[in-house]
């Protein structure tokens, strides 16, 4: 069962911080004012203030980076105006936000993966997890269902054939390791390393946490034909704004991958 009362105190959180971003009129500047982009701290906001310090001021973009480190706020904040664009999330989870919020927010261009990975503080491998070990994994739908088929791709799990992107714990079929599953909030999956046996751990958080994914995960999600890319993604119809334009151009240049290649090593992949 999934933590109703923390994601329903995330979207007000989400909605009280979007009515403070539309009071300051940050959506309302026009194709020809600053563009500014909702992200996560790590690598996201990484990445877009490489371009804005290095590439932006060549193609006459004015962008600004606003930090979010929830899931929620920047879809909501995208579609209500108060920012022009974000940069955080994959496919699945932006098909499964859209459903449950009638939002109609698309994506422009994918940029990089960060492979989802299991790590712990207690074990150096994966088959050293003891029966009856805990696992924490994100609670939100896609993220949830993502982490237990990574699970069931290493061998720990196994889950019902043809489940999708809402896998949950119930889908599992079989479970040798009789292992348990604490569902938390993704940002919270590296914070309870000490109290859980693993965790599985989204890129960006392992990354803001100080793990190292090539280094220190039991193992990782392979990149080959992975749906799970993040991108670019605006409110529908402002895909042709001259402003996204250029950003979705600079995000895609050669200065880019060789500056994910260069920071992450191998931690985030670019996508194009």
């Amino acid at each position: 069962m999934r933590n109703t009362a923390k994601i329903t105190t995330a979207v007000l959180a989400a909605g009280a911080l979007t009515l403070g971003l539309s009071a300051c009129g940050a959506g309302d500047s026009g194709s020809d004012g600053p563009l500014i982009v909702a992200a996560s701290p790590t690598p996201h906001a990484e990445i877009l203030t490489y371009v804005k310090d290095n590439l932006a001021k060549k193609e006459g973009l004015d962008l600004q980076v606003k930090e979010f480190t929830d899931y929620v706020t920047p879809n909501t904040a995208t579609q209500d105006g108060s920012v022009g664009a974000n940069y955080f999330q994959n496919q699945p989870y932006l098909d499964d936000f859209n459903k449950k919020n009638g939002t109609d927010i698309v994506p422009v261009v994918t940029v990089h993966l960060e492979p989802l990975g299991l790590y712990s503080h207690k074990v150096k491998k994966a088959d050293a997890l003891k029966s009856g070990a805990t696992v924490a994994i994100p609670n939100d739908t896609v993220n949830e269902a993502r982490a237990l088929k990574l699970l069931a791709a290493n061998g720990l799990i196994t889950l019902k054939a043809g489940v999708g992107n809402e896998a949950t714990p119930s889908d599992i079929t079989k479970n040798p390791k009789n292992l348990k599953f604490k569902e938390l909030e993704a940002a919270q999956t590296p914070r309870s390393l000490d109290d859980v046996d693993a965790a599985v751990v989204n890129g960006n958080y392992a990354l803001s946490s100080d793990l190292e994914p090539a280094k220190d995960a039991l193992f990782l999600e392979s990149p080959k034909d992975n749906p799970y890319g993040n991108f670019l993604a605006v409110k529908k119809g402002e895909e042709k704004d001259p402003r996204v334009k250029k950003l979705a151009k600079l995000l895609t240049s050669p200065e880019v991958k060789k500056f994910i290649q260069d920071k992450y090593a191998g931690a985030v992949l670019a996508s194009f």
